[in-house]
């Protein structure tokens, strides 16, 4: 049943700055004062939060037309040539309306580079985090933050236990628009050109779901590859989950409740450029504990971390 319109809620923009003062207030002594000239770096965990605090079906949302989506591929392009620099980076990104926030992660020391959507329009097209200690080699994607819940802190948490990765937040929920918002089957996306040039500029593909614990109560875990074929990363994955005690179907291997992916448009045009693609659906009771969400980056972590 479709909910009720609401009055309108505060805006993504005053949530972002609501979440700042709480944090700021809960982490610092009641006498500590700021060092004179000192500027706190951004926290990408603050800013994502602020991201998806707001998500709801009656968001707006809209695709990129030709332009933005040839100004997407053009950004991925100049931080694939250069990742130590945001000179070409920054204005690319900003003619999509996503701001660009520079630091060090406060939680790794890595410094990073945040392209986040303001909110402002109907632009709501998520956020690009790019780790710039290392040339990108993986990228870990969210599409449903907010709806398939705690994927977005699961991608973020799993960005930052793997150097050189990209972390690809869509940034609308999957009903908005119509439903064009559910990035993971709109190839018109902002979320799927970027995924693809991501992509075909080799790195590797792992997106993030999650399920129901009734929609498949006999696994924790379903690893797949979608429509791409099957990977050795995919095989070390199940079976890294496994080592780390969830009951893990694998695609390959066994039906999985219709989890399998197959008509993900990022699986599709991964099979068409025969690069990697990954799948992972995780099930509520793994998603909504923090321990066990540690687990699951532990696990994923060793997989996609170079030796």
């Amino acid at each position: 049943m479709r909910r009720p319109v609401t009055a309108p809620g505060p805006t993504r923009r005053e949530l972002l700055a609501a979440a700042t003062v709480a944090l700021l207030g809960t982490g610092a002594c009641a006498d500590e004062k700021p060092e004179p000239g000192k500027r706190e770096d951004p926290d990408p965990e603050l800013l994502i939060a602020g991201l998806t605090a707001g998500l709801s079906r009656e968001n707006p949302y809209r695709d990129p037309d030709s332009t933005e989506r040839a100004t997407a591929r053009q950004a991925v392009r100049a931080l694939l040539d250069d990742w130590s620099t945001t000179a070409d980076t920054d204005p690319l990104f900003a003619e999509l309306g996503l701001d660009a926030h520079h630091g060090a992660d406060p939680a790794t020391g890595r410094p990073f580079s945040l392209y986040l959507a303001s909110g402002s329009d109907d632009r709501t097209w998520g956020a690009v985090l790019v780790d710039r200690s290392a040339t990108p080699r993986t990228v870990i994607e969210v599409p449903h933050p907010g709806f398939d819940i705690n994927t977005e802190k699961l991608g973020l948490s799993l960005h930052r236990q793997v150097p050189a990765s990209v972390l690809l937040v869509a940034g609308a929920h999957r009903e908005a628009g119509n439903g064009d918002a559910d990035v993971a089957h709109n190839k018109r996306s902002l979320f799927h050109v970027l995924a693809i040039e991501f992509a075909e500029n080799g790195l590797d593909q792992v997106q993030l779901h999650g399920f129901a614990d009734r929609n498949l109560p006999s696994s924790d875990a379903v690893v797949s590859t979608g429509s791409a074929p099957v990977r050795p990363v995919a095989r070390r994955i199940a079976d890294g989950l496994s080592d780390a005690g969830l009951k893990v179907c694998r695609a390959w291997v066994n039906r999985c409740g219709q989890l399998e992916g197959k008509r993900n448009e990022q699986g599709r045009a991964a099979a068409e450029a025969k690069s990697v693609f990954v799948h992972l659906e995780l099930s509520w009771s793994f998603r909504r504990d923090a321990e066990a969400r540690d687990r699951v980056v532990a696990a994923l972590a060793g997989q996609l971390t170079p030796a």
